[in-house]
């Protein structure tokens, strides 16, 4: 299979694999034996994450990363009416999720669906359908289910704690356009599986050893904030954000300059930036005021390292994401002639 078209088959695959942060046993699962099908041998973190461990031809390690972990929700409580209060896991507006159906996953392995809704959800029935502040307190979730009070609900297995995840929705355009929730960043991992699919059936060998960090607490900010000590470079491929001022593009591979938590690598960054140049790959450089990544969670944990951030272009980030295939290929092509 052409490498492009295994890694959007591989992303629709990824998004449609519940994983809010935390949750992601099913999904590590799912990249482990991808990894491991191509012959790079794995091992799990202490706190669920997974290292993919590529031989180079020696010298320092170079450490990459993608997190497979998404926005999400718990069950915060269970109303008298049998509606399920929720508390976000990562940080999204109530807008971009309300209307969405949802999947609520118990301790027990039991799997319903739902509607997330606010609690004036109608316009014909609420004065206030249209001005209600859409923030946690006022947004709900309905079960599909026969429910009928809170005692309903308990006995169905449903309570505190357990996880919420938000379909999808994927689709793939004949337009070369890729919409779904999740891109970030599983846009990113099916990127990393693509790098590792090339460097496997060409035989290609990195002019270092790698190590491949698929992080499972990103999106609530401590992903990377352990890394393999052997690690002394360290690039997060994580979503380009497009809007307001910024020069990214559903087509061009991001690198990210400076984001919230600083200035990334100046040297670096700017390696990057010229191997992008002298190679013809679409590019932007970027600041994100609003954003935070691996890399970032790694220096907060006090790894002395270099840091990077790239990643392909995605619109309307948090929410009904979109991107587009040259994003994806112009990722893979600054992979590529950087690590080997």
């Amino acid at each position: 299979m052409d490498t492009m078209d295994y890694i959007i088959k591989t992303l629709e695959t990824l998004v449609n694999i519940p994983s809010p942060s935390g949750y992601t046993r099913e999904v590590m699962e799912f990249v482990r034996k991808e990894a491991e099908g191509f012959g790079y041998a794995c091992e799990m973190s202490k706190k669920g994450g997974l290292v993919i461990q590529v031989k180079g031809l020696g010298g320092e390690t170079l450490g990459l990363s993608a997190h497979v972990d998404t926005l999400g929700a718990m069950v915060r409580s269970v109303s008298g009416e049998g509606m399920l209060k929720f508390t976000m896991v990562g940080g999204y507006t109530m807008q971009s999720i309300e209307g969405s159906y949802c999947k609520i996953h118990t301790r027990e392995g039991k799997v319903y669906t739902g509607t997330i809704l606010s609690k004036s959800p109608s316009v014909h029935t609420f004065d206030d359908a249209r001005t209600l502040d859409r923030t946690e307190r006022n947004m709900e979730i309905r079960i599909d289910e026969v429910v009928k009070n809170r005692e309903d609900v308990l006995k169905l297995g449903i309570n505190s704690g357990d996880y919420v995840s938000f379909l999808a929705n994927f689709e793939y355009t004949e337009k070369g356009f890729i919409k779904s929730r999740h891109l970030d960043d599983k846009a990113s991992v099916a990127v990393l599986l693509g790098l590792l699919k090339d460097m496997s059936e060409h035989g290609l060998t990195p002019k270092r050893n790698i190590k491949l960090l698929i992080s499972n607490y990103e999106e609530v900010g401590f992903g990377a904030s352990w890394i393999p000590e052997d690690i002394t470079e360290f690039i997060a491929v994580d979503m380009g954000a497009l809007g307001d001022d910024l020069n990214g593009t559903e087509y061009a591979v991001s690198i990210c300059a400076k984001d919230s938590s600083g200035p990334y690598d100046y040297d670096l960054t700017t390696d990057l930036i010229n191997l992008a140049k002298e190679n013809g790959i679409d590019y932007a450089v970027d600041v994100f005021p609003h954003y935070g990544s691996d890399v970032s969670a790694a220096m907060r944990g006090g790894h002395n390292i270099k840091g990077a951030l790239i990643g392909q272009g995605i619109h309307a980030s948090h929410g009904m994401e979109r991107t587009h295939r040259d994003s994806l290929m112009n990722t893979l092509k600054l992979l590529k002639v950087y690590v080997i």
